[in-house]
């Protein structure tokens, strides 16, 4: 009986929101290029998402009406056995664990797991920096991925032009990046909101705009070729002691080269959440009047969070350019700071596992199911809704997490 009056609750409103994907799915898949209509393919995609959709809302109602509770305790019970068990291992085992693996990951790989695995750690890198800025500090920035561009770009022209090698040019290209955000931020940061977030928008599609429009620097549209990847000096014997010079051709190499890369950028960024400045950001994320009142320096913290966002931001670009060896204004679109927002909040604001576990879900997934190519994004956009609702807070939720008085309000 409780059962049935659980299911009279929601059968309205799950009735209602299947008739609205009926009619989002048919423009989609029913109207074609040539102007005919169709019905059938409609139809039966939504037919499969209703048997789905279906399925979860019977469960649904088994668990409010508490139906499930001879399987829930048991299973619960051997969750929280495990949980136990597992807070008995150090910490240093897991991250010694999780280091060997990816050390390991392309011995076992082939070249497409590995391409993969090097955007994921890109990605990574990108959504640590955005979590000093947006995690920690609490500043909505939608213009983040310009200062990706800015590190892409002053390595492709240092290398091109001047012919700085890859390791040198790594750390001018974070700087580079970390004094673009200084100057975007400077004049911005003085915000909140969406004031904020509509002021970083607006000056992320100007660096894109200066990019693809400046021909004499960065070449307009068309791009920059020729980008030489990194390279090392190495020991040869073949003929007495030498120093030979090779480039990382081999994809497995450029892992590696990525996923020091990412180490180091982990390292900082706790280390920077767990200090006396990573407070400070806190502070201001979670009251920023409140903050200022109590002697914290708002704006000049503010404007530090955005500019180590940015000198991170600079590291992946390098790193994107010297991998694919040409770069072009249309990599670093409006769509890439959405995506990297989104596995932000996908995996938790001020949580560092959280981020690489929404990178690598948002990366990895949409290769998984590559074959349903034309659903990906409507999939994309289901997930996060579901996230929304029912896991607020992300998938590794931060430990030290308030909540803002903007929010209250």
């Amino acid at each position: 009986m409780s059962m049935i009056q659980e299911f009279k609750k929601v059968w309205k409103t799950y009735t209602i929101g299947m008739i609205w994907l009926l009619g989002l799915l048919w423009p989609l898949l029913g109207i074609h290029p040539d102007g005919t209509l169709s019905f059938e393919k409609t139809f039966t995609v939504w037919a499969y998402l209703f048997a789905g959709t279906f399925i979860c809302l019977i469960v649904y109602v088994l668990n409010k009406s508490g139906s499930l509770d001879a399987v829930k305790g048991p299973v619960s019970k051997v969750w929280e056995n495990g949980s136990a068990a597992s807070k008995t291992v150090p910490l240093w085992v897991w991250l010694l664990a999780a280091f060997v693996m990816a050390l390991l990951f392309p011995q076992f790989t082939g070249r497409y797991q590995q391409d993969v695995a090097i955007n994921v750690l890109i990605y990574v890198c990108l959504g640590l920096g955005l979590n000093i800025v947006v995690g920690l500090c609490g500043m909505l920035d939608l213009g983040y991925i310009a200062f990706y561009g800015i590190g892409a770009y002053t390595y492709a022209l240092f290398n091109t032009h001047y012919g700085v090698p890859f390791w040198i040019c790594l750390p001018i290209s974070a700087i580079f990046a970390l004094i673009a955000a200084c100057i975007v931020g400077f004049p911005t940061l003085r915000m909140r909101g969406d004031y904020l977030a509509i002021v970083t928008l607006g000056f992320g599609e100007i660096i894109r705009l200066i990019l693809n429009n400046w021909m004499s620097l960065t070449n307009g549209p068309n791009g920059i070729m020729g980008i030489n990847r990194p390279g090392m000096w190495w020991i040869s014997f073949a003929d007495g002691i030498s120093f030979e010079h090779f480039w990382f051709k081999k994809l497995h190499l450029m892992y590696y080269v990525i996923l020091g890369l990412v180490i180091l950028t982990i390292i900082a960024v706790n280390r920077l959440n767990f200090s006396r400045v990573g407070r400070a950001w806190e502070a201001i994320r979670e009251d920023e009047t409140a903050a200022e009142l109590m002697g914290v320096n708002t704006f000049i913290l503010k404007l530090l969070a955005y500019a180590m966002g940015g000198f991170f931001a600079g590291i992946a670009g390098a790193f994107f350019v010297a991998r694919m060896k040409f770069v072009s204004p249309d990599s670093f679109i409006f769509y890439e700071s959405a995506m990297v927002l989104c596995m932000v909040v996908l995996g938790g604001l001020g949580s560092i596992p959280g981020i690489i576990l929404g990178a690598a879900a948002l990366i990895v997934f949409p290769e998984v199911f590559r074959e349903f190519e034309l659903y990906r994004m409507l999939a994309f956009g289901a997930v996060m809704v579901l996230m929304m609702l029912f896991r607020p807070a992300g998938l590794i939720p931060a430990k030290r997490m308030g909540t803002r008085s903007d929010d209250k309000e």
